[in-house]
């Protein structure tokens, strides 16, 4: 009599398996997150042992000639970090609607364009689809091959006939794989995907992109062993109501991973902005109290962005924090760190904050515009048009050096800023900009004493 398959309960959210069904997944935590899969029969393991690769000293490993190359885009290549690497599996996630598959057509039109060929796999949509969208876009071209299917089975005898230069898959939890009783999606059919496609990436070179699904928590839907896996993970940020897209590499083994992409999208699609700052900067209100300009690094890069803040009095017992782009507690500490350190009653008023253009801010740099756009809007007094704040502040008020200034002076100077305030302990080793007029700080006092 033939035994019946074996089964498993595995967690959808981290990959766990258990032998019996539980309310609680024992290691993430989560409620009714533990499904029923079988686990599919292997073979008796010859072929792999035939398959057996030697050690071989590292220095003795033959190099490949073939260096990276670009898509054409260069936002895009600044991510990858530089451009595509020979065998490289790249996952992108990002919000429905924020522009991935749009991103994908125009990446692999510009490849097309180079001569290559390179095929995009939808598992949601139809290849009718496809080409409506690709004629809206422009991104039309005859290297361009697309097709509608979701079997890995079908997917990898089409890539041996087709052998394209770089592949698409959209997206990667729409395969699947027969000899799984799992559904597509689940976390035994995302894991199966994505190894097979990594093993004909490695095998054959073809650097390939995953389009992946993000869960309600902006987190890349599947096992965190997807993002284990594949060699660059990469995240569009941004509001559907805004025109602005971010592209940030959050995992990257052939580039930095503090370096941005930034897109505006627009009827054609995605265009590539080369200029941040002067985007940014573009609508902002001049002489408005509760307007601040300050700057970034993302990676290399020094952006200018506008910080607004309101500050208006409350009727209700606790007050409200409403911040949008940035942290929320780096921001009620620095409330806080204005009330002890200048005198201001800030707790009895709302304060409203907002990074102008969609954009988010994490670097402790920005605590110096953090607390000038707060004291400019409680005080009702604008600053400067032409100043700009940089610098990061401490418990009790002081201010802190901050990395890569002259970068970041340089690019103030290029987008017509004449005076900026810095940390004092900053100014030994700074050197002077043309037309830029530099002012030390040690405390937030001198900070307000100076804009006011």
């Amino acid at each position: 009599m033939a035994k019946s398959p074996k089964t498993v309960f595995i967690c959808q959210a981290c990959g766990c398996q258990v032998p019996r069904w539980m309310g609680k997944c024992p290691e993430c935590g989560q409620w009714d997150s533990l499904v029923e899969e079988r686990i599919a029969r292997r073979g008796d393991g010859t072929g792999a042992a035939a398959a057996r690769n030697d050690p071989v000293p590292i220095d003795r490993v033959r190099r490949d000639e073939e260096d990276r190359f670009t898509t054409g885009i260069g936002e895009f290549d600044r991510v990858l970090g530089g451009g595509l690497v020979p065998g490289s599996l790249v996952l992108i996630g990002g919000d429905p609607g924020i522009g991935k598959s749009t991103l994908m057509l125009q990446v692999l039109h510009g490849l097309a364009g180079q001569g290559r060929r390179v095929l995009y796999v939808s598992g949601e949509e139809s290849v009718q689809q496809i080409s409506l969208r690709s004629r809206r876009l422009e991104t039309l071209n005859a290297d361009l091959l697309v097709v509608a299917e979701t079997d890995l089975d079908s997917i990898m005898p089409m890539l041996e006939r087709v052998k394209p230069g770089v592949l698409v898959v959209d997206s990667i939890q729409t395969m699947f794989n027969e000899g799984l009783s799992s559904v597509p999606g689940s976390v035994s059919q995302v894991r199966e995907a994505a190894m097979r496609l990594m093993m004909v990436a490695k095998k054959t070179g073809i650097p390939t992109f995953l389009v992946g699904h993000v869960t309600k928590e902006g987190a890349i839907a599947g096992p965190r062993l997807l993002e284990h896996m594949v060699d660059t993970v990469l995240y569009f940020e941004g509001d559907r109501q805004h025109l602005f897209r971010i592209l940030r590499a959050v995992k990257n083994r052939f580039g930095s991973t503090n370096e941005i992409g930034v897109f505006e999208m627009g009827e054609r699609g995605l265009i590539p902005v080369a200029n941040p700052s002067a985007i940014f900067l573009s609508e902002r209100s001049i002489n408005a109290p509760g307007s601040v300009v300050t700057t970034c690094m993302e990676g290399t890069r020094p952006i200018l962005v506008e910080l607004q803040a309101l500050v208006s009095s409350t009727t209700f017992g606790t007050p409200r924090r409403t911040i949008l782009g940035l942290d929320a507690n780096r921001v009620a500490l620095l409330v806080a760190v204005m009330e002890k350190k200048l005198g201001m009653h800030l707790m009895g008023h709302d304060i409203f904050m907002n990074v102008a253009g969609g954009m988010r801010v994490d670097e402790p740099a920005v605590d110096m515009g953090i607390v000038s756009a707060v004291a400019s809007s409680f005080l009702d007094q604008p600053v400067q048009e032409h100043t700009l704040v940089c610098g990061e502040v401490g418990l009790t008020g002081e201010v802190r050096a901050v990395g890569q200034l002259d970068s970041r002076l340089a690019e103030a100077a290029k987008m017509g800023f004449t005076r900026c305030i810095v940390p004092r302990s900053n100014l030994r080793q700074t050197g002077r900009v043309e037309g830029l007029h530099v002012e030390g700080a040690a405390t937030i006092s001198d900070v307000v004493e100076a804009l006011f």
